[in-house]
């Protein structure tokens, strides 16, 4: 009877150490399966987060591709502008310059235009005083006709005006 007791003792002891180490893996288990549970969910958070953040990156590549055209655009906008101001510059240098020769020019036809009228009224001047001269001689040797012309006569009367 020792032995069966000691045999159903220890078969016991067995057992009891077989139900504990079984409710010790149930429950490992348990905890295993929780904190897989609670890392799936993690991971799956994560997978959303990184699915938005790749949405995100991809609208961002395109926001981006759309702005580089646009600044590559304004870049060839601006090219322009600069080579058209550059050309506008160069014409109104160009302008400028007719305009200085335009104004040296009026401005020496302004002068030969004033020597000419300072010469011709000079010279009107001069003929004028020659006129008064030729006048002045034409009446001297008309006074000198007169006194010696015959005032009996008619055209002497009428060139020396005498009544």
């Amino acid at each position: 009877m020792k032995l069966q007791i000691a045999l159903l003792s220890l078969s016991m002891a067995v057992v009891l150490v077989m139900v504990f180490q079984a409710v010790r893996q149930e429950l490992e288990l348990r905890n295993l399966k929780a904190r897989m549970l609670y890392t799936r969910d993690g991971i799956k958070k994560k997978e959303d987060a990184i699915v938005q953040l790749k949405d995100k990156i991809l609208a961002l590549r395109g926001t981006l591709a759309s702005s580089n055209t646009k600044l590559d655009q304004l870049k060839r906008k601006k090219q322009d502008t600069v080579k058209s101001t550059e050309a506008f510059e160069k014409s109104l240098k160009t302008c400028s310059a007719e305009k200085a020769d335009a104004e040296k020019k009026k401005t020496s036809m302004k002068e030969a235009l004033n020597e000419l009228q300072t010469e011709q009224s000079d010279a009107k001047k001069k003929a004028e005083q020659e006129i008064q001269s030729l006048k002045q001689q034409i009446l001297d040797r008309d006074k000198a006709i007169c006194a010696f012309a015959d005032t009996t006569k008619a055209e002497a009367r009428k060139l020396c005006a005498v009544a």
